[in-house]
């Protein structure tokens, strides 16, 4: 009996084993004590969880005062006049598209498939151009209409807001074709792989900007 009892207090508890099934080290620390600090992959994207949020304070600024100045025309024309469905409709399916493919992407990398995520990757880049080539169609159009941003307060606020989404986008290709040159070169280092969901993350973010603006800026500017 005295050498159970004496197995018994030095019997660790059980601890179920976590395993990385990606090799990213996303479950090495618990948050309770157990199994040291937090993987870099967690740190990186708790920051960039940081920044985003900042982001969408930023674009909740840019909303707030479209509301405001949305009916400030200045005797000028209204989104009802400006806004073309059809394209924005494009635009969005666009959009849309690139985050889905932006998903298969994702996926490709969980099976380090060089050539599917490079083609994905590609995919996204190009469906998030054609957005772009119909965001600045549009600009050119409003402005060769004598609609620019200096015409009243409400076209001011319009190409600010949609504008610095169009921002977003445009620096988020350039950051796409960097991530595909660094991971064909480098291949699924660590660090490649945490600024690839870095930038599915910033993607899928500005996706939800995007339906945002289509709601508030484009359907309701174009109601009676």
């Amino acid at each position: 009996m005295s050498d159970i009892a004496a197995g018994s207090a030095v019997r660790e508890p059980y601890r179920p084993r976590q395993h990385d099934t990606h090799g990213h080290g996303l479950f090495s620390a618990t948050g309770h004590g157990q199994g040291g600090p937090a993987s870099k992959f967690v740190t990186v994207a708790y920051g960039f969880w940081i920044f985003l949020l900042s982001d969408i304070i930023m674009f909740s600024a840019f909303f707030a005062g479209f509301a405001v100045l949305s009916k400030a025309t200045a005797g000028g024309p209204t989104g009802k006049d400006l806004f073309e469905l059809t394209r924005i409709a494009a635009q969005t399916g666009l959009l849309l598209t690139s985050s889905f493919t932006g998903g298969l992407a994702t996926l490709a990398i969980h099976r380090r498939s060089m050539a599917g995520t490079q083609f994905w990757l590609l995919v996204t880049g190009l469906l998030g151009a054609g957005f772009l080539f119909l965001e600045v169609q549009e600009f050119a159009a409003m402005v060769a209409e004598q609609a620019g941003p200096s015409r009243s307060a409400f076209l001011s606020a319009f190409f600010a807001l949609v504008g610095c989404h169009g921002s977003h986008v445009g620096l988020g290709l350039l950051w796409l074709g960097t991530m595909m040159a660094q991971l064909w070169v480098k291949g699924f280092r660590q660090e490649i792989l945490r600024r690839l969901h870095c930038f599915g993350l910033f993607w899928h973010a500005l996706d939800i900007i995007w339906i945002a603006i289509f709601t508030l800026v484009y359907l309701l500017g174009v109601s009676p």
